[in-house]
């Protein structure tokens, strides 16, 4: 039997494709996963099925529609009994180990009323039911935001003890990622890791993006991202620091896959790096995300290591919920029934997508379909400001946002209501009830707008 590789997830948080240089950055923040990609495989339409952390977190650990496992909005824990990447990979023999942020244990919303069975872990130690299966090593925090600030804070391990970051928060989780795999050298299992970065999200206490002290004045030449070009929103006081969290988890990734290459599993390591969602900096609405614009829903994915190393690109459309297929294939494990597909067959061919099913909540109830060349947007109807936290779906929706993602890059012009788009509207509405009913189970009305 072929050796199983060990595997090394590092997810950001909020980070768009165009912060990396092999996405298109002229600025030197990603020299380390730039190097990665030039070694494996960049794909270049990555979407997240639902641009929200705790909606895209449970898909990338079960494959699943944030709407099949109840993960739909944030403050909905993922199931305790679900199939996730940890118990697959635990059930074929891997060491599993868990660091930084989670987002996926607490229950109840964001106001839960006495009485009401909230469970919330924000700040308290996640139980080991709700941790996803992961058992070898836990270091984490549900809400790192509510347990630290960019130079301090805290996570907790596996007994519920605090263990507190020193430093730059970023390099304080890769300390104990390091010393982790050094640990873990001496077992004989195959390793499946996971960091989850809290950067380059906001901070929420604090209202702004906040990097490593002083890198930020190396990225002050950047070039504005075209769809912010001419915008309002926050990303002026921001882009800067953005720039230098990104340049701060590139350095850590770096020193991670330099500890494995001293290890010498380097090259039996498939290294994935990814992030739950984009930014579109307030500029869309009133925050940085919970829309169906490319800055909010695509994310950077790059892979390498075995089955991942030609150094090519693939503009396969691919999305959050096939990391766990691609990675119970490379271990050898079982398919394991989802809404995803192994990324190793959309390389060799057997695999094909013409679109992404996108599920939008907090902000409304809404859906999208992105397909190679169109964003086509809807919105329920009749539903209420309350439904956007209440309801999961919608009987009905009516046209949102309709864009040519080829002739309007920067997706400034919409075209929902258009005359000229009538026909083509009508199509793409067609094409998301048939998403819809496919992964979703139902089938809604699209009420397709008129001029």
């Amino acid at each position: 039997m072929a050796k199983r590789p060990n595997v090394l997830v590092v997810l950001s948080d909020q980070q768009r494709p165009d912060s990396c240089g092999v996405f298109g950055q002229r600025l030197d923040v990603t020299p380390n996963l730039d190097a990665l990609a030039a070694d494996g495989v960049a794909f270049d339409n990555s979407f997240t099925v639902q641009p929200l952390c705790g909606p895209s977190r449970a898909a990338l650990q079960t494959g699943l529609m944030p709407t099949t496992t109840g993960c739909w909005r944030n403050g909905r824990s993922l199931p305790q009994d679900a199939t996730t990447l940890a118990t697959e990979l635990a059930s074929a023999d891997y060491w599993t180990g868990y660091l930084g942020k989670w987002h996926l244990a607490s229950d109840g919303g964001y106001l839960p009323k006495p009485g009401t069975g909230a469970t919330r872990f924000g700040n308290r130690p996640v139980p080991p039911e709700r941790r996803g299966g992961y058992k070898d090593l836990w270091l984490a925090a549900d809400s790192l935001e509510a347990t630290s600030l960019p130079y301090r804070g805290h996570l907790f391990d596996g007994d519920g003890n605090r263990v507190e970051l020193t430093g730059f928060r970023v390099d304080a989780i890769t300390d104990l990622a390091l010393k982790a795999l050094e640990d873990q050298a001496d077992d004989e299992r195959p390793f499946f890791m996971f960091v989850s970065f809290l950067e380059p999200h906001h901070q929420n206490n604090r209202g702004r993006t906040i990097g490593p002290k002083g890198w930020a004045k190396r990225f002050r030449d950047y070039d504005v991202p075209a769809d912010l070009q001419g915008t309002l929103g926050d990303w002026r006081w921001n882009y800067s620091e953005y720039l230098a969290c990104c340049a701060s988890i590139d350095a850590n990734l770096g020193r991670l896959t330099g500890a494995l290459k001293a290890l010498g599993e380097l090259d039996d390591t498939i290294v994935v790096y990814s992030s739950d969602h984009g930014s579109h900096f307030r500029t869309r609405n009133a925050e940085y995300k919970r829309s169906p614009h490319d800055a909010s829903i695509r994310v950077p994915l790059v892979v390498r290591g075995p089955g991942f190393r030609s150094g090519q690109r693939s503009d396969a459309m691919v999305s959050s919920l096939d990391l766990l297929p691609t990675l119970v294939s490379a271990a050898g494990g079982e398919p394991v029934p989802g809404d995803g597909h192994p990324l190793q067959e959309f390389l060799d061919g057997r695999a094909t997508r013409t679109s992404a099913l996108v599920q939008i909540s907090e902000s409304q109830v809404g859906r999208a379909l992105r397909t190679e060349r169109y964003t086509y947007a809807v919105t329920g109807t009749g539903l209420g400001r309350l439904a956007r936290y209440r309801d999961s779906a919608a009987d009905a929706y009516e046209e949102h946002v309709v864009y040519d993602n080829v002739d309007d890059p920067a997706q400034r012009h919409n075209l929902a209501g258009t005359a000229a788009t009538a026909e083509l509207r009508r199509s793409l509405a067609t094409q998301l009830e048939d998403e819809i009913e496919r992964l979703e189970g139902t089938r809604p009305r699209i009420l397709v707008g008129s001029s």
